[in-house]
């Protein structure tokens, strides 16, 4: 592998290069052919963001790269709950690019139980877990809150990216998705946890397409957030988008037999991976969204699959 890491003012090495892990871009856009859209005169196409890396996938690459050059070396700090897609990405990226890492997790009692499968694999990769209660959690990015945080986990001099990695620069980051998409589809749908990715997403789709997120945590909160998030990394907002709040399935980390048996129909109609706590709930609200008449005939609508099962 090519060193990852780039020159410093004075020649030393002293800065991560992501590029040169060599991820897959722009990431292809695959033909789903489905008679529940086909028989509406609907194209769906799949973005196929997990195969843009088989570590750094989907929107966590395009969120954690800018982050990961900004860090300049430094220690990363971030925060995740116990089954944290982000976390475990971070934690990739810091062995991949000899960065220490530190997770801080929400939820004191889970430091007194076994890692469950996820966290286990931040820890393999490297990354150090710090658990805070969850009252502690909810402050976290409150100055004090935080900077008493960093202390505690001995992490005072650490680069900080927040909690599902979406700030400023993950947010331009995510423009180039958007980007990659211009003058391919009517919609381009993506399931959402913090608003980073539909922020961006939006800001770089053309004139008359249309972003739509799916959240996949309850709780009519996300607006606000991406609308903060444009203004943060754009100084406004950017692009058409809306949201759909209705296919959570009870909340992030939940699932449902339902949703597992749609999610292993559409794996066995189209041969793709399906991930069960974003990506299914998309597919599944799509599927449904198409039923309702929400898009016309001959509308092409992209869906944007932003992860892979774990451990698949």
């Amino acid at each position: 592998m090519p060193n990852p890491w780039g020159p410093g003012d004075n020649g030393q090495v002293t800065s991560p290069d992501p590029t040169a892990l060599h991820p897959r871009l722009p990431s292809p856009l695959q033909e789903a052919a489905d008679e529940r859209f086909t028989r509406r005169g609907i194209r769906l196409l799949l973005k196929r963001d997990d195969l843009i890396h088989p570590e750094l996938i989907g929107n966590k690459w395009r969120k954690l790269a800018p982050n990961l050059t900004a860090a300049a070396g430094r220690p990363i700090v971030t925060f995740g709950g116990a089954y944290s897609n982000h976390l475990r990405a971070t934690a990739a990226a810091g062995r991949l690019l000899g960065l220490p890492t530190v997770g801080v997790v929400r939820g004191q009692e889970l430091a007194e139980r076994p890692l469950n499968p996820s966290l286990a694999r931040c820890v393999a990769d490297g990354m150090r877990l710090h658990f805070v209660d969850r009252s502690t959690y909810r402050r976290k990015t409150d100055p004090e809150t935080q900077a008493a945080i960093l202390r505690a986990a001995g992490a005072e001099e650490a680069y900080v990216v927040p909690e599902g990695g979406s700030n400023a620069l993950a947010v331009r980051g995510c423009r180039a998705l958007g980007e990659e998409l211009r003058g391919q589809a009517d919609v381009v749908a993506i399931a959402c946890g913090t608003g980073g990715t539909l922020a961006g997403l939006a800001a770089g789709l053309d004139p008359g397409q249309q972003a739509l997120g799916i959240p996949v945590l309850k709780g009519a909160f996300l607006a606000d957030d991406v609308r903060g998030l444009q203004t943060e990394a754009f100084g406004g907002p950017r692009g058409d988008w809306r949201l759909d709040e209705r296919f959570h399935f009870g909340g992030y980390a939940r699932t449902t037999p339902a949703l597992d048996a749609f999610a292993e129909d559409f794996e066995e109609r189209h041969g793709v991976p399906v991930e069960r706590l974003y990506v299914a709930k998309l597919l599944y609200g799509l599927v449904t969204l198409a039923e309702e008449g929400a898009f016309g005939a001959g509308a092409v609508v992209v869906a944007v699959v932003t992860g892979a099962p774990f451990g698949g």
